[in-house]
């Protein structure tokens, strides 16, 4: 409905010049007696023309040319509102796009030859994901599927570190289980890694070395099985929730590779940086920060913003016409710097975008499971998945606002109840998938060959939300919010269930049941593509 709107008002701009530049922004009324659509550009437009907004909405009016098939009148109202009220069978014709396109509809073109990459989870092989890391996780593979959605190639990147002191931590951990388990007495500190995984990687060493390794350095054999089994078990875990990645990016290669020395050599010669007390500083204080700040120690080891820094250069060097990086809230002070530096160095940071969640906590009988992965008190993203199932860690994950601490309540996580969305919304599918078998029996078939008569509140109500997808899938890919989607495929299931209390199909005229049939069919494909898009499956049954 909006893109109709948006070519009859291209049409009249070239009547009306002033409309060439006007922000056009069409909105749902309130109250649906204002219509279906409303427009404000006659007030927006008021203060620059030195005119009425109502002397300005009639003059717009009488320059739109419309079908009179599709929009069936155009009121003006309040201050100068602009209304617009559709007739039912434009609204109803919604059905034949969707049964036409099916899977495909919803998807666009609009980002066709865009590359992006998404860099989402990103956790150092340490140890097992936990639920904070699966929220990463969902949210990074969904962004990806909604830019998929748009058009863009898209490539999800996996960035890790093997090396520095958590990794030697971890080698150090194993090789002290390793002692143990061959009798020796240890004191194993507080503030390495206690999780019983670390006693297993030291076990299969001990199955596979004897005791041959009881001088081997931590950075040895130790932290090499113990990086190996960890990553392996990341990898399975993310394929419990349907993830898989393009790239696996170790910062060790920026090393290796030269970059970080290529890097430090080009801010030598802007003059970016400067040594002071034995380390690198950069020119924070003049790439606009508060305060210089240091990008290598004293000791010759870089801080995060230096590789950070050289890592985002190679997405440029890849020709990425888009970059989303998905960070924990604990990020949020930290990557100005890096885009700062990118700044310095030329390149459009626009391309880059961060987004930042907030973390989660878990509930279990009404009381908050505390999580550290070196005290090994976690919930395990496995465990997690185990619990409640791969589609319901998804969609929980996804239906809070990014920046919205998430209370992730196993309770409600397994009812097979109307209080639990996930059910909600698979239940309505399976339900569809059943009347269609059950009509099906009755020698009842979709057709749209009669749509006008899907005049009803409830038939219409459940139309005009349908035709909202196209709208709210690219909305949520533009603006990186998957739980617009979730919102908007709540709403569909609770419109296309008031529709079935209100209009039945059986028992209807055949032409009116062909039609009711055809809607319903077309709610399913939304629902299913919806959930698609969230990484859920549409159950035929339940």
């Amino acid at each position: 409905m909006k893109n109709y709107l948006q070519n009859i008002f291209r049409n009249a701009s070239e009547k009306l010049v002033y409309l060439k530049d006007a922000e056009l922004l069409f909105d749902k009324p309130k109250s649906e007696s204002h219509g279906d659509l409303s427009c404000n550009v006659a007030m927006m437009l008021a203060k620059k023309l030195k005119r009425k907004p109502g002397e300005i909405a009639e003059e717009i009016i009488a320059n739109l040319e419309f079908d009179e098939a599709v929009i069936n009148k155009i009121e003006i109202a309040g201050p100068g509102f602009i209304n617009f009220f559709f007739t039912s069978l434009f609204i109803a014709k919604v059905i034949e796009n969707i049964l036409t396109q099916k899977e495909k509809y919803g998807r666009t073109d609009k980002y066709k030859g865009k590359r992006a990459n998404v860099e989402f989870v990103s956790a150092n092989p340490t140890g097992p994901l936990t639920v904070g890391h699966g929220r990463n996780a969902v949210i990074g593979d969904t962004v990806a599927n909604m830019l998929e959605s748009i058009g863009y190639e898209v490539d999800r990147e996996y960035y890790f570190n093997n090396a520095g002191r958590q990794m030697r931590l971890l080698g150090d951990s194993v090789r002290l289980r390793y002692l143990e388990l061959l009798g020796e007495k240890i004191d194993f500190p507080e503030d390495y890694y206690q999780g019983e995984y670390i006693k297993e990687i030291a076990s299969e060493l001990v199955k596979e070395f004897g005791n041959s390794l009881k001088n081997e350095e931590p950075e040895g054999k130790f932290k090499e099985k113990a990086e190996q089994v960890i990553f392996e078990d990341i990898k399975n875990s993310l394929k419990l929730l349907g993830i898989e990645f393009d790239t696996f990016y170790n910062e060790n290669t920026l090393f290796e590779e030269g970059k970080i020395e290529a890097l430090l050599k080009v801010f030598k010669e802007k003059n970016l940086s400067y040594k002071k007390d034995g380390a690198v500083w950069l020119k924070f204080t003049e790439l606009g920060g508060e305060q210089d700040k240091v990008i290598v120690k004293a000791t010759g080891e870089p801080t995060y913003r230096l590789p950070d820094i050289a890592y985002h250069k190679t997405k440029f060097d890849r020709k990425y016409d888009l970059m989303v990086d998905v960070f924990g809230s604990d990020h949020a002070a930290t990557y100005p710097d890096v885009l700062a530096g990118l700044k310095a160095l030329g390149y459009d940071t626009e391309k880059i975008k961060v987004l930042i969640y907030q973390f989660v906590t878990i509930l279990e009988n009404g009381e908050v499971v505390k999580m550290s992965t070196r005290k090994a008190n976690y919930v395990t993203l496995d465990e997690l998945v185990d619990e409640v199932g791969s589609d319901v860690v998804r969609y929980f994950f996804n239906m809070r606002n990014l920046t919205s601490h998430m209370n992730f309540d196993l309770t409600l996580a397994k009812k097979q109840s109307d209080e639990n969305p996930v059910f909600y919304l698979q239940y309505a599918h399976a339900r569809i998938c059943s009347i269609i078998r059950t009509v099906s029996e009755e020698n009842i078939k979709a057709s749209t060959d009669h749509l006008d008569l899907l005049v009803k509140e409830e038939e219409q109500q459940l139309l005009k939300k349908l035709n909202q997808y196209e709208e709210e899938i690219q909305y949520a890919a533009e603006y990186f919010e998957p739980h617009r989607i979730c919102n908007y495929l709540e709403e569909l299931a609770a419109a296309f269930h008031k529709f079935y209390t209100f209009c039945r199909i059986l028992g209807s005229e055949k032409n009116l049941a062909e039609a009711r049939l055809a809607l319903a069919e077309a709610t399913k494909v939304v629902i299913k593509n919806g959930l698609s898009i969230l990484g859920v499956t549409a159950p035929g049954r339940m």
